[in-house]
């Protein structure tokens, strides 16, 4: 069981701070995607969590100033009806990193032993097959050659409650509160019962959860990448001399008197 009220909270983080420590592991995650694409590495980030946990916040800061050929990041809507038909971890597959790849779920195929389980989605015992089988899937992944990292996001109750408010409140936020969140919000404690469960079956020596108490989003960001960048066995790639050539000459050349649309600037 995860007890979030026990962790450490450090005073917060002011904004100037933060972006100086983020910018150093801007250069590291640039250094880690011209390793990628140099080496041909192959690598699957995973990002679960509680509803607020701020998995999206996450992502951006390490997708910020990086490449979206090498980092991509896969967000799947609801399946569809002919994906219901299928072997459940089949619409994922194509999703995987190729040689030279980042990518990032925002949410995985551990949707099944989480939001799908709890709100009635999937069958219990569909649910319990799932867990029992996906070690062997995770094994198969890394065995091919990718590197699978698993994070779980906490967040305490209070931070939960405070964030749900602040969408309903806030009009940027509107569009981040579903209808499935209010609901989730009540469940609190079947969410911890299947989150536990999930990493009883699925914390393997392979493919191990781990786990980030994200109440400060701006820390929390800061130890996700932090942690992420030292379980890759990356090497910073030697930096060319670069020096810009020479512009050519005008050659005669004369801005055409065209009626252009050119924008307002009120800033």
């Amino acid at each position: 069981m995860i007890d979030s009220s026990a962790a450490e909270h450090a005073p917060p983080m002011s904004s100037k701070e933060y972006r100086r420590q983020l910018k150093v592991l801007d250069a590291e995650l640039v250094a880690l995607q011209e390793w990628v694409r140099s080496t041909g590495a192959k690598v699957c980030i995973v990002f679960e969590g509680r509803d607020t946990a701020g998995k999206g916040g996450v992502i951006r800061a390490i997708t910020e100033r990086v490449s979206p050929r090498v980092f991509r990041v896969v967000a799947l809507p609801a399946p569809t009806e002919r994906e219901k038909s299928q072997m459940y971890f089949q619409r994922y597959v194509p999703h995987l990193p190729a040689a030279g790849e980042v990518v990032i779920f925002d949410r995985s195929w551990y949707n099944r032993a989480g939001v799908e389980r709890v709100m009635g989605f999937c069958t219990e015992d569909q649910a319990r097959k799932f867990l029992e089988l996906i070690p062997a899937v995770e094994r198969v992944i890394v065995e091919s050659g990718v590197i699978l990292l698993k994070y779980w996001l906490e967040v305490s109750e209070e931070q939960q409650t405070l964030r749900l408010q602040s969408r309903i409140e806030d009009p940027r936020k509107i569009w981040k509160l579903s209808p499935l969140d209010l609901k989730s919000y009540s469940r609190w404690y079947d969410y911890s019962r299947a989150r536990d469960e999930m990493f009883r079956f699925t914390d393997s020596g392979l493919a191990p959860w781990f786990v980030a108490l994200n109440d400060d989003k701006k820390r929390g960001r800061l130890n996700i990448i932090s942690h992420l960048l030292s379980q890759i066995p990356y090497t910073p790639l030697e930096r060319p001399d670069i020096t810009l050539p020479k512009r050519q000459d005008p050659g005669g050349y004369r801005a055409p008197a065209l009626p252009l649309h050119w924008i307002p600037t009120p800033y």
